[in-house]
């Protein structure tokens, strides 16, 4: 009887549980900012509307805390390779897109809340992270500079940008799952937690 894929990845390196936390924590926070964000755009202006622009504030912000510590621990704990019979198996386009979309999603885990937070500072909407630390200004106000941000913010590279983050995140997870129930390499088995 011939050895399973699965018996292969079990024995492969796996991510450490500190990469694991923080990828599935940042997976559930983006789910929330995108569909908090989609909820409040189209709110008419009232009290819930301001709380809930705030909530996605503090989320963005705290976001952006999470993938900067995600990228400290990536760079200072390497992640394990591809498994060699995977990497093996994988037509090149694929390779390029594994890698494309991980550069791509940490890119934009940086831009889309770096960009909400200098638009609220440009329109003069300073950032009090959970009602308590008031962040400074990303850059300052400026009704010049947050006109020419607001279109970007609003309409256009914003919302392009979360799409697009949306975009390969749901790559990103149907990669996994193509691994997992088609290839059936154990590939997603090295990102959750409790196996071994």
């Amino acid at each position: 009887m011939t050895a399973s894929p699965f018996d292969q990845i079990n024995h492969e390196p796996r991510y450490s549980r500190v990469a694991m936390a923080l990828h599935w924590l940042l997976a559930l926070a983006l789910v929330a900012l995108f569909g908090l964000g989609v909820y409040m755009a189209d709110l008419p202006f009232s009290p819930t509307r301001l709380k809930l622009y705030n909530w996605h504030k503090w989320a963005g912000i705290s976001f952006l805390l999470l993938s900067v510590l995600r990228l400290v621990w990536r760079l200072t704990h390497r992640p394990p390779a591809l498994p060699v019979a995977i990497t093996r198996a994988m037509p090149a386009w694929q390779n390029l897109a594994h890698h494309a979309t991980h550069h791509l999603l940490y890119l934009l885990f940086f831009v889309v809340p770096l960009l909400g937070w200098a638009y609220s500072s440009a329109a003069g909407f300073p950032i009090v992270w959970f009602g308590v630390i008031a962040l400074p200004d990303f850059v300052p106000a400026d009704k010049a500079l947050a006109e020419l941000i607001k279109p970007l913010h609003e309409l256009s590279a914003l919302a392009l940008m979360a799409l697009a983050l949306m975009a390969l995140a749901a790559l990103h997870v149907a990669a996994a799952l193509k691994h997992q129930w088609i290839d059936r390499d154990g590939l997603l088995l090295r990102m959750l937690p409790g196996q071994r």
